[in-house]
This record gives structure tokens, C-alpha cells and sequence, in this order.
């Protein structure tokens, strides 16, 4: 706001036409307002005119507290909200370890003046290093790449000053060693030779509240499986019904065989009661010469049969490289279709085909039927029955991954044989 006292001047005059009456007669009440106004705004923080629009305006983020009031009346904040909103203005304590600190109760001392008459620890661990041998003592104790030398579970025998000096011709019993297919990994028994996952994925099929179409595929898949085993097993049937025919059928022929009393009885005879058999000459004896024509044949066929296994081993042993070659093209064609093979997620590994040799002379025992028929559908798991038995399961898991071979039950084991004898003590005896 201008002042309202003006500076002193001269009357308004009709013409300034001379030098001397410029500066008198010239008005400069408009520069003197301006120049009060500067002032007055440099004086409360600077030219408005000058000062950008950051510091002359500002962005409302805070929102009307009236506003705040009436919605806080309507609709009351909960009072978790309320005590989580509650800040104090002191700062959190810090968690971060502050090592070198002055403040004491005291009575313990800094840790400044506690270690003045102690050992550092990097003088430590050199006096350590000195005492255990230094750099000439290797410090690569524990090794990964080779098998352990020492096996602290493995039975020692104790042997010499035990032993009894009357057994010293006997050899010293040897410790037991663990068979090289030991260290071997197992072999998976499935047709394709992947290994088979110890927990697999579940069908989708056999949930408890399945998709339509994930378990009508599987119910058509095991009933064509199920049709499949009941067609073989009548076929099976019938071959042996046909069997027990032949046989009967051949038992009932060796009935009604004649022998030659009753042939003869009946008016046939056999060929040694004819007239011909009483005419025929004995054999004669051979001669020298034909006894050593007859050697001579055998020894000609002989070495005609041993010339003729040289040559068959001759031809077998040229193939022997081209044998080679085939059995590393086979093992280069078989790792590249397990490896090709390999891309496909191991829940896809059908443990049910398995090869024809298979570990041991028993077999594997047949996996469950996991299916759930149409009247057992529950769409509820409170209401689902359990089945199955965990512990078949995982025993088949890991026979079908070689880890074990497959095993009867021994319900009754066998009984050592005993002989028994009477000592003949009694014939003993002295006179």
C-alpha cells in the first residue's frame, strides 16, 4: 500500500519549456508507489513477480478435516485401525550392533579397556596356525573326490593277542566286503528304462470329485484293460480244456493196444513167428579191412566236422568288429531316445509295463485298481471312503525302481535236517 505522504513539490505548471523547471515540475508519484510496494514484499519473504509457482502454490493432499469429521461419524474406524494409526513422535530403537559403546552401568568396563592387556584375534589365529604345524602341514584334511578311507560304522575284528595260540595255523578271518553292485545305481524294471519317480503324480481321474472327462477316460481305459484280461484268461481255458481232452483221449487208446498172444489168438501173428525170421542169415563178421574202411570214414567225417567249425570260428571272430560297431551304434541310438524321451515330466512314466527281466525269480505284485465307480462318486471329502494301503504302495515303488527284488513271504521256514544214531559206547569195554 503507498504511503500517503507524498514529497515535497511545486505547483502544477502550464509549461516546463526551460531546463531549469524539468527536474521541479516532473510528477513521480507512480515510481514512489512502486518502489514502497517492492520494499514491502522483499521485507515479507520477496518479489512476488518474481517467485516461481511452486512457491506461490501449493497441492492440497491433505484433504478437509470437516469432510474427515462427517465420514468419520457415519462409517467409525475400527479399533485395530486406531491403535496401528497411533505414532509416537520418538524414533525406534535401532536393531543394528553398535560395537565401541562408552556407556557403561559402572561396574563392567568398555570392551576398550578389557582388551588392552588380551590377544587380538588375528595374533590368535597366527599363534593357532604356528601350534598345528603352519604352512608345512596341509589343511585339506577332508576330501570329496575319492571314497573315504576310513568308515567310522564298519566292524573291526580284533585280532592277535586274543587269539588262541592252539588255532595260530588257521587263517585270520577276513572282514566282510560290501559286493561292487553296491555302488551301482539301481535299474528301473518299466519297459522304457526311465526312472520312475518315488512319489508320483496322481491320475486326474481318481480324484474324489473328478472332471467329467478325466474320469470317463480312465474308466474306459481300465475296462478296456479288464476286458482284455478276462478275454485271455477263457482262451487260456479252453486250451487247457482241449489239453485234458487229448490226454484222456490218448489214455483210452493205450487201453485197446493188443499184445501179441492176444493178436495171435485172434488168428494174426507177429514178424519174428514167421517162416522168414527161422530162414534169415546171422550177420557175419567184418574183416580187418572193413573194420579199418569203416575208421577211415569216421576219420574223414571227423575232420570234415572240425574243418568245418574252424571255418564257422574264423567267419565269427571277422565279425567281431562289425559286431562292435553295431552294439555302439544300438547304445548311441538308445541314449539319444532316452534322452529325447527324457523331456517328458516323469509323472508320465507308466509303471505298469514292465520288461520281461525282471529282478529275482518272483513277481512283481500287481498294482491296485484306483478307480472310483459310478455309485461311489461323493462330491463331498467328509463323505469319501478311504482306500488303498499306503505302505503296498511305496513297498512297489521300490521294487519297480530296483532299489529291492521281489520276495515271498516265508510262512513256514524250513527245519534243519537232524539225523539220529544210537552210540555204540556200550561195545566199548575192557577185559
Amino acid at each position: 500500500m503507498a504511503s500517503t505522504i507524498d514529497s515535497p513539490r511545486q505547483f502544477k505548471q502550464p509549461s516546463r519549456k526551460g531546463k531549469k523547471a524539468w527536474r521541479k515540475n516532473v510528477d513521480i508519484t507512480e515510481v514512489q508507489e512502486g518502489l514502497e510496494d517492492v520494499r514491502e514484499e522483499v521485507i515479507k519473504g520477496g518479489i512476488i513477480a518474481e517467485k516461481p509457482s511452486d512457491d506461490l502454490f501449493t497441492l492440497d493432499i491433505k484433504g478437509s478435516e470437516i469432510i474427515q469429521q462427517a465420514y468419520n461419524k457415519v462409517h467409525k474406524p475400527l479399533k485395530a485401525e486406531e491403535i496401528l494409526s497411533q505414532r509416537s513422535a520418538i524414533p525406534a530403537i535401532g536393531s543394528r550392533k553398535r560395537s565401541g559403546s562408552k556407556l557403561t552401568d559402572g561396574v563392567i568396563e568398555p570392551s576398550s579397556k578389557r582388551r588392552k592387556g588380551g590377544v587380538s584375534h588375528k595374533e590368535l589365529q597366527r599363534l593357532k596356525s604356528i601350534a598345528y604345524g603352519g604352512e608345512a602341514v596341509p589343511k585339506d584334511v577332508i576330501t570329496t573326490v575319492n571314497a573315504p578311507d576310513y568308515d567310522p560304522w564298519a566292524e573291526t575284528l580284533e585280532m592277535g593277542e586274543n587269539q588262541d595260540p592252539s588255532f595260530s595255523f588257521l587263517d585270520p578271518p577276513k572282514a566282510a566286503k560290501a559286493p561292487k553292485t553296491l555302488k551301482e545305481p539301481p535299474i528301473s524294471l518299466v519297459v522304457t528304462g526311465k526312472d520312475v519317480p518315488a512319489v508320483k503324480k496322481p491320475n486326474a481321474g481318481i480324484s474324489y470329485n473328478p472332471v467329467f472327462q478325466d474320469w470317463d477316460k480312465l474308466l474306459t481305459e481300465e475296462g478296456q484293460k479288464e476286458v482284455e484280461a478276462e478275454r485271455k484268461r477263457l482262451q487260456e481255458a479252453r486250451e487247457e480244456e482241449e489239453r485234458l481232452k487229448k490226454i484222456a483221449a490218448a489214455q483210452d487208446d493205450d487201453d485197446h493196444v493188443q499184445t501179441e498172444d492176444e493178436s495171435a489168438w485172434e488168428g494174426f501173428e507177429s514178424e519174428y513167428e514167421g517162416e522168414e525170421w527161422l530162414t534169415k542169415r546171422r550177420p557175419e563178421r567184418k574183416t580187418p579191412a572193413q573194420r579199418n574202411k569203416v575208421l577211415r570214414r569216421k576219420e574223414a567225417e571227423r575232420q570234415t566236422r572240425w574243418e568245418a567249425q574252424m571255418k564257422k570260428r574264423a567267419q565269427q571272430a571277422e565279425q567281431i568288429k562289425a559286431i562292435a560297431k553295431a552294439v555302439v551304434a544300438r547304445d548311441k541310438a538308445r541314449a539319444q531316445y532316452l534322452t529325447r524321451e527324457g523331456t517328458v515330466s516323469d509323472s508320465d512314466v507308466d509303471d505298469r509295463k514292465l520288461r520281461r527281466r525282471k529282478l529275482g525269480k518272483n513277481p512283481l505284485p500287481e498294482p491296485p485298481l484306483e478307480l472310483v465307480l459310478p455309485d461311489e462318486l461323493r462330491d463331498s471329502l467328509r463323505l469319501l471312503k478311504p482306500e488303498g494301503n499306503l505302505l503296498k504302495d511305496r513297498f512297489r515303488n521300490i521294487l519297480v525302481r530296483g532299489k529291492m527284488e521281489a520276495r515271498k513271504p516265508i510262512t513256514q521256514p524250513k527245519k534243519a535236517r537232524r539225523s539220529y544214531t544210537e552210540k555204540w559206547t556200550y561195545k566199548d569195554f575192557k577185559i
